[in-house]
This record gives C-alpha cells, structure tokens and sequence, in this order.
C-alpha cells in the first residue's frame, strides 16, 4: 500500500508538472488548428499597434517580436520567469534608429536584427544592415555588433534566420539598380573561420524578378518559407515555400494557399523548435496555425 501511495503521488507530481508546462507554453494561449488565429490578443497583438516578426526560443521560454511606437520599430521580449509571464519589455529601441526583425542564432547566443542605425551609432541613419547582439549572464550586450561583408552591402538587408549548421537566409536588394530596388532575392551565407563567408543567391525557382524576402528556412534546409509580392498572389504579399528534392536543388517555390494567404499581406514567417506551429504577420498583427498546412503542401509536389 505505501508503495502504490508513493507511486501515485509520484504520478501526480508530475502530471502536475506536465499541466504546468503546458499551460505556461505559448504565453498561456489557447493553441490553433489548421486555421490561422490571432496569437495573444491584447498581449501582444495590440489594436493600436503594429506587431511583426517574431521568435520563440527553442525551450518556449522567451518570445522576441518587433513592434513600431512612435513611427519607430523597435525589439522586445517577454520572458517566463518565477512562473509567470512577464510584462513586454524593450530589448532594442531608438528614437533615432529602427530595430526589428530579431532572431535568435542556433546556440542561442545571439540576438540578429535588422537596422539603419549609423555604423558608430551617433550619426546619421543609413541603409538597413544585419546586426547582432550578444547573451550575457546579466542580459544582452549593449553595443550592437555588425554581420559583417560577408552580409551586408550599401543596400538593404532584411529578416534572416539559420540551419542548425549556422548558415545564415536573409533578403537583399544589395547588386540592383536603381530602377529595380524593390527586388529583393533571397540569399545564403556559409558560417566559416568565426565569419560570415560571401553571400550567394538562391536560384530562379525561389528569386525572380519581383520581391522576395523574410525567409524562414527550415534548420536541416529541406525548405524555406518567404514573403513575395507576385501579381498571381492573393494580395500585396503572400507567404511561398519551397521544398529541397531528393538531389538538393530547390524547387519551384509554390504559393501556400488561401487558408495561409488573403488580400492582405502575410510576410515574416517562423517555425516553433517543435515543429508545431508556424507563426507569421499580416498587416501588423501576429498570426499562428498548425504546421499540418505545409505537410500538406510537400504532399503535393
């Protein structure tokens, strides 16, 4: 008998645990199904804000989103600590400066972000770099760090994320002319020696010659999810995925559908670490669903 108590008490105590986890995931939000919903109204899709580009980290304990106060973008965060959920807090902001499109590196060290802060940050603001910012004991380093050449042009860089081996996706308009700016095409970077190694484009099934940006690429690279603005798409921007083949080329890149598009404008998309649920923006509000829609669409290849 006292071994079927210790037993059952074990089982509740964990169980208890368990409840507790799951209702701590996801800032205590009730998960969606193959429909995408609004994450975490009044929490952190505000009506009154613009809300856009967000990251979990790999263990749910950190939710990283930009938001524009004051006509000005800027980073923040809300973390899980002592049981709770804390209140938004500013990771990066500027009255000066934008700061958005914050990811996480694959070991969690850095915090990458896009902004046109000045190199020296006092000066005028320039074009969009990738930058980044280092995890300390007691928080984030203070002086942003630049991504480096190997990244940045004297145009604009947006949204990046990473491979689990650290190769950077992002989207530049960096080798276009004037008369073509807004093409942006998505490109790769290799990270080698402690730096980002020269940036290569993606090849035609992905890029044309309309804007592509804000990739996601899955961590083993077997497909990536971007913004593209294309005149046979539901609205101004819609999400596209394309899938690695057997051989490793990338395909065709295929819209995601209407239950993930509509005449508004979807863009910066992200995977959970579990692979549940992707999330992505429209029209400054944040969006999740479950990632059952891109199973269906590498079934139908």
């Amino acid at each position: 008998m006292t071994y079927f108590r210790t037993v059952m008490a074990l089982i509740l105590i964990l169980s208890g645990s368990l409840q507790a986890q799951t209702t701590a995931s996801y800032l205590n939000q009730n998960p969606p199904g193959r429909t995408p919903i609004l994450f975490a109204p009044d929490v952190v899709s505000l009506k009154d804000h613009y809300e856009y580009g967000s990251v979990f980290s790999s263990d749910g304990t950190e939710f990283y989103y930009a938001v524009i106060i004051n006509k000005k973008p800027q980073i923040r965060c809300i973390r899980f600590e002592n049981n709770t959920w804390t209140a938004p807090k500013t990771v990066m902001g500027s009255d000066q400066y934008e700061y958005n499109d914050p990811f996480l590196s694959p070991d969690e060290k850095r915090l990458y972000f896009i902004s046109d802060r000045a190199n020296d940050g006092q000066g005028e603001k320039k074009d969009f770099d990738i930058w980044y910012i280092e995890r300390k004991k007691d928080g984030w380093s203070a002086v942003p760090v630049n991504a480096g050449p190997g990244i940045n042009t004297s145009k604009n860089e947006y949204y990046m994320s990473f491979t689990k081996a650290g190769t950077m996706y992002f989207s530049s308009n960096g080798g276009t002319d004037q008369s073509t700016d807004n093409n942006y095409d998505i490109r790769f970077s290799r990270y080698a020696r402690g730096k980002f190694q020269p940036s290569q484009p993606l090849p035609p099934g992905v890029n044309t010659a309309h804007y592509e940006a804000d990739v996601f690429v899955s961590p083993d690279e077997q497909y990536l999810i971007f913004c593209a603005e294309r005149p046979e798409g539901f609205g101004k921007g819609d999400l596209y995925i394309s899938f690695k083949s057997k051989t490793g080329e990338w395909q065709k890149a295929k819209n995601m559908g209407s239950v993930i598009n509509t005449d508004a404008y979807e863009f910066c998309p992200f995977m959970t670490s579990d692979g549940k649920y992707l999330f992505f923006s429209r029209d400054g509000d944040i969006f999740w669903v479950e990632t059952a829609v891109i199973d269906g669409l590498k079934d139908a290849r």
